[in-house]
């Protein structure tokens, strides 16, 4: 039937009619505001479980798909109950409408939070027209133990004696397992399980491995802090009978008397003790009732089947010492004995909340080698950290050994060399200590069917694995290369038209997953230690490329348990001993104490962290007034200088640089405080500081710094930058002709290096820094690459017998992808203002990438052609941006087609520099230049 047009029209009229009505009545079926909130976090994490803070922080990311969206205010609702937050009604705090446009590091200001609760949250916010959102969808965190009071468990071991003499901590030691079995006979709602083994545990429920974590948990000063995990077990409980087990590993509580560099103990430094655990399975029944099963001396322990480990030297396991049924209600033929009460560890218990080291990639062999008889070369193909897996069949008694290296020589066999321990390669390593101290494991054969192992309680750094004792002839399918690291979330991607910088950038990946083993290691075999120096030069290259947070502020923390009496820094934390060329009192060399406040800097930049300078600001200030009672005229003399660098080391410049550099972040830090006393005596200081260096290293007649070295030109430099000075012609041309003389090679060490980028940059001299990373000769990154290396080198020159071949020192380079060639920088903490400034030079044709920073995703993307420059950008919403389009391809700009003045998002427009320069905010741009 047709319809005439008056009645169509009659129709959509009353249709319209009618809907403004219900608009009116319902106005909660109106649309929601522009921007929506999402990846809702606590304290980093989404749904953490395990938090120990009574004012945790809340944060979210908002999306919109309009440009130039702010947030004007949020609300926040928590309930102790899912029914609640579904309702929308938060029984613990609401927060109201808060007028703000902060959507990270939202601090609960609710009821006070109960151990072993979870609590549910939910947050909608408001656009910059005053337009709710929906409500986000619930999102819950749970508390741990914020008492020591709420820990039911004791400290349990097996009752053995500490070994007396040095030598008999080389023999067996096998390592205790220890069990109990309960029952529950209620239907279960939930289960936890709170636990801390030292040094490292596996813990099983019924016969199954508890959660997917290895090396657990993070190595501390244990004196100072214990952490512990908790996981959920819900799923691993049974009505009726349960038997809970524990393995314990030595990890760094129990380690060996090695005499590393034929002097140096760790036990002498570290707090340490026979293996031992303190755990409790919380249990919570559908009726609402509870029970806890603590560690005790009702618990049952026996000697397990790894009959020796060490995180150095590695693990021996004899499989005809297993028994399956030794954590399962199937009972166990092993002979068990009542756990002993253990003397609790002095360090305070804290709730693990780094990531979990897992297991992230598995590696097949690309070929495999019999070097000699029986002597088989397993080639992984890449340089990385973990151990070795084994699929073997044979006698019982067969012992299969695996010794790892991180090269091989030219008839095959593996260079065992790079990788030992301390350099113990003489027997120098103290009584009972191997005459060579390399890695290596072994698995001893229980003699029924396929049998599979790989080691649990060790990781090696290497790329190739010698296999002897094999029954028969192994191939590449018997064993893989299992790839451990702290579970980091990759938070940037860099690409570029440049190859050998994209390779590099894989080098960087493999090495930095090398190197996080709850502490950021300088090497994943012979050391293994956080060295304060090191991170400060890998940080940042860290923190564009993966979320680290978290696990910073436990490295930033670990720093602060091991400060000295008087209140210097030591050189690694945790400390074990080494304090190479400080100023005393078991302090580290100012360039390495530097680590401390650098991060803590840096924890503020990248994620608008205030609470860490909050937290650690009088232990920095004891710091730097230990380094000035160390000095009478403003200088030192005494440091580590420039490490690893290619000319002779400037150490009273650096030194005293370094020592200007922290007296110039406490200011900073006191600012960010609002102490305007300490910041302008300490802004003062450091002022005076930065004056006595110039008067004692810097002649103003030629610009020379020092010796006049690449290091000592890049220091000064550096030093004025952080004062705000840019460097006098002279001292730039003599900075340009130290590299010119060496054919625009680097002579620098581990931190010149990282200057070299950061002077470059902010002198906008990005084609001299392009000319030094592109070389493909020795020294440099090309050098590395063109040798074989598939992870950055601990040296510029190859080694073949002592420097490690996986060091992240020399991976500054990759800020250096983010910050001056796809031009990422922050303009504010956490960068919620953004600078894009993108340096294009030398033969580079294109570069894209992005970073994921606390508000959202921060992209960048150009390429250059014939007709112009075209630059893409993402900025996150509710932040701000700077675009800097360079004018040198040519100076019509349009934004996605149209002229800038047409474009309503382009809130400011100048030139500088030959750049254009343009204000924006959130959303995706597509700039173009033409001539």
């Amino acid at each position: 039937m047709k319809m005439t047009l008056s009645k169509q029209y009659n129709n959509v009229f009353f249709a319209g009619v009618l809907m403004t009505i219900v608009a009116a009545c319902m106005p909660w079926i109106a649309r929601g505001g522009e921007i929506h909130p999402e990846r809702m976090t606590c304290e980093y994490r989404e749904n953490p479980l395990g938090i120990d803070d009574p004012a945790p922080r809340f944060s979210w990311l908002l999306s919109s798909a309009k440009r130039n969206q702010k947030q004007s205010a949020y609300e926040i609702i928590v309930s102790d109950n899912k029914s609640d937050i579904e309702r929308r009604r938060g029984n613990v705090w609401t927060s109201g409408k808060i007028e703000s446009n902060q959507n990270v590091h939202v601090v609960f200001q609710g009821k006070p939070l109960q151990s072993f609760t979870r609590y549910f949250w939910r947050v909608r916010v408001y656009d910059g027209a005053g337009k709710p959102s929906k409500w986000s969808e619930p999102n819950w965190f749970e508390t741990a133990a914020f008492h020591a009071a709420d820990w039911t468990g004791q400290w349990i071991g097996d009752g053995r004696a500490p070994f007396a003499a040095d030598e008999d901590f080389y023999g067996d030691d096998p390592a205790p397992l220890f069990r109990k079995t309960f029952d529950t006979r209620k239907t279960v709602a939930e289960a936890r399980l709170y636990i801390s083994g030292l040094g490292y545990y596996e813990a099983y429920l019924n016969g199954d491995k508890v959660g997917d974590h290895v090396l657990d948990p993070g190595w501390t000063a244990y004196d100072k802090q214990v952490l512990y995990v908790v996981h959920d077990i819900t799923p691993l409980m049974r009505k009726g009978q349960n038997t809970a087990g524990i393995m314990l590993g030595n990890g760094w509580y129990n380690p060996l008397p090695l005499r590393f560099w034929g002097a140096l103990n760790w036990r002498n430094a570290l707090a340490t003790d026979r293996p031992k655990v303190v755990a409790m399975v919380r249990v919570t029944y559908t009726d609402g009732s509870s029970e806890v099963i603590g560690t005790d001396e009702t618990w049952q322990t026996t000697p397990g089947p790894t009959v020796k480990n060490n995180i150095y030297l590695g693990e021996h396991y004899d499989a005809r010492l297993a028994d399956e049924d030794w954590c399962s209600a199937l009972g166990s033929k092993l002979a068990w004995k009542p756990a002993a009460k253990a003397v609790a560890p002095k360090g305070v218990m804290t709730a693990q909340q780094q990531p979990p080291i897992r297991v992230t990639n598995v590696l097949k062999p690309v070929g495999v080698k019999e070097v000699r008889p029986g002597v088989f070369v397993f080639d992984m193909g890449q340089n990385f950290a973990g151990v070795a897996g084994i699929r073997v069949k044979g006698p019982a008694g067969t012992v299969v050994r695996m010794r790892y290296g991180e090269d091989a020589y030219a008839d095959g066999s593996v260079n065992l060399m790079t990788a030992v321990a301390g350099q113990i390669k003489a027997s120098n390593g103290g009584p009972g200590a191997p005459a060579i101290a390399w890695q290596e494991d072994s698995y001893t054969l229980k003699g029924q069917g396929v049998e599979t192992w790989a080691p649990r309680f060790t990781f090696h750094g290497f790329r190739y694995v010698e296999v002897s004792g094999w029954p028969g002839i192994p191939t590449v399918d018997d064993i893989e290369g299992l790839r451990m690291n702290a579970d980091l979330q990759r938070n940037g991607q860099f690409s570029s038209s440049n190859t050998l910088f994209n390779r590099v950038d894989e080098l960087i990946q493999w090495t930095f997953l090398s190197n996080v083993f709850s502490v950021v290691s300088d090497c994943p075999a012979r050391e293994k230690l956080a060295y304060g120096g090191d991170i400060l030069c890998a940080a940042e290259t860290f923190m564009f490329n993966y979320h680290m947070p978290n696990f910073y502020v436990k490295t930033v923390v670990d720093h602060a348990n091991d400060q000295r009496p008087l209140g210097g820094i030591t050189e690694t934390a945790p400390f074990v001993g080494i304090a190479d060329d400080g100023p005393g009192d078991g302090s580290g060399p100012l360039g390495y104490q530097a680590g401390y406040s650098y991060l803590v800097k840096k924890l503020y930049d990248f994620y608008g962290d205030r609470r860490i300078v909050e937290q650690h600001y009088d232990r920095l200030r004891k710091q730097a007034e230990f380094l000035s009672s160390r000095t009478t005229d403003l200088l030192f003399a005494t440091d580590l200088g420039d490490h690893e660098s290619l000319t002779p080391k400037n150490k009273p410049l650096t030194a005293s640089i370094f020592y200007y550099f922290h007296v110039k972040n406490l200011a900073e830090f006191a600012g960010i405080l609002a102490n305007q006393a300490d910041e302008s005596r300490y802004s003062k200081l450091a002022a005076e500081i930065l004056e006595a260096i110039k008067k004692a290293h810097f002649d103003s007649r030629n610009g020379q710094y020092g010796t006049g070295s690449q290091s000592d030109q890049l220091f000064g430099i550096w030093s004025g930058l952080l004062a705000g000075e840019q460097p006098d012609l002279l001292t730039m041309e003599r900075l340009l002709y130290t590299f010119e003389e060496k054919d625009w090679h680097l002579s620098t060490g581990i931190f010149g290096t990282k200057m070299l980028f950061d002077v470059f940059r902010a002198i906008d001299r990005n084609d001299v820094a392009y000319r030094v990373a592109n070389q493909r000769s020795f020294p440099g990154w090309g050098h590395m690459v063109e040798g074989g290396a598939t992870t950055l080198w601990e040296t510029w020159q190859y080694s073949e017998n002592t420097y490690s071949h996986n060091h992240p020192m020399f991976g500054s380079i990759g800020e250096w992808f983010y910050r001056s060639l796809l031009g990422i920088n922050e303009a504010a903490p956490g960068f919620k203002r953004i600078e894009i400034k993108p340096q294009p030079t030398g033969d580079l044709s294109h570069a894209q990438g992005e970073f994921q920073s606390v508000y959202g995703t921060i992209g960048s993307a150009w390429k250059i052609s014939d007709t112009g420059f075209d630059l893409k950008v993402d900025i996150p919403v509710n932040t701000q941006a700077e675009i800097w389009i360079p004018l040198s391809y040519g100076n019509k700009i349009t934004e996605t087609g149209k002229l800038l003045h047409e474009v309503n998002q382009v809130t400011s427009f100048r030139s500088e520099d030959n750049y254009a320069v343009v204000e924006v905010g959130s959303g995706k741009y597509h700039f173009q230049t033409t001539k």
